[in-house]
């Protein structure tokens, strides 16, 4: 599974409008794809995600940080970095893949935290967020 694991990985590090059409060479066809955003199943739905990623991002990449691997599964680290009406974002995230006997990935389920890295940063919504954040946190003593 290393190879496999290693060409995804190296595949989203150089993602592109150019390259979406790779995604069937690591993707189960009934492969599902879950994210705070999205939850769809099938490889056209997975590039349906990139393809908006690429319509509504300026520059998006993913930097690629640790990856731990057991079995048919592996735990991926990664900072996506992007832009949004020229402002720049960065958002820290990690990746739970599982691979079918043939490695394609049958689940790729990203966990990263959309209020802490997205929606606080935002302009209109984002004040109310921080705000109701501190409500919650702890004092420091």
């Amino acid at each position: 599974m290393t190879s496999k694991l290693t060409a995804l990985l190296d595949w989203y590090s150089h993602i592109s409008p150019q390259t979406l059409a790779q995604a069937a060479q690591f993707y189960a066809a009934d492969a599902r794809f879950k994210d705070p955003f999205n939850d769809v199943q099938g490889v056209p739905a997975i590039e349906a995600i990139f393809r908006h990623m690429f319509a509504t991002t300026q520059n998006p990449r993913f930097v690629i940080g640790e990856r731990i691997e057991q079995g048919q599964q592996a735990f991926v680290t990664w900072t996506f970095e992007f832009e949004l009406k020229g402002k720049p974002y960065r958002i820290v995230g990690g990746s739970h893949l599982v691979f079918n006997s043939q490695g394609e990935v049958t689940l790729h389920r990203d966990y990263w935290d959309a209020t802490e890295e997205l929606l606080q940063k935002l302009p209109l919504i984002g004040a109310p967020i921080r705000w109701l954040r501190r409500q919650f946190q702890v004092p420091a003593h």
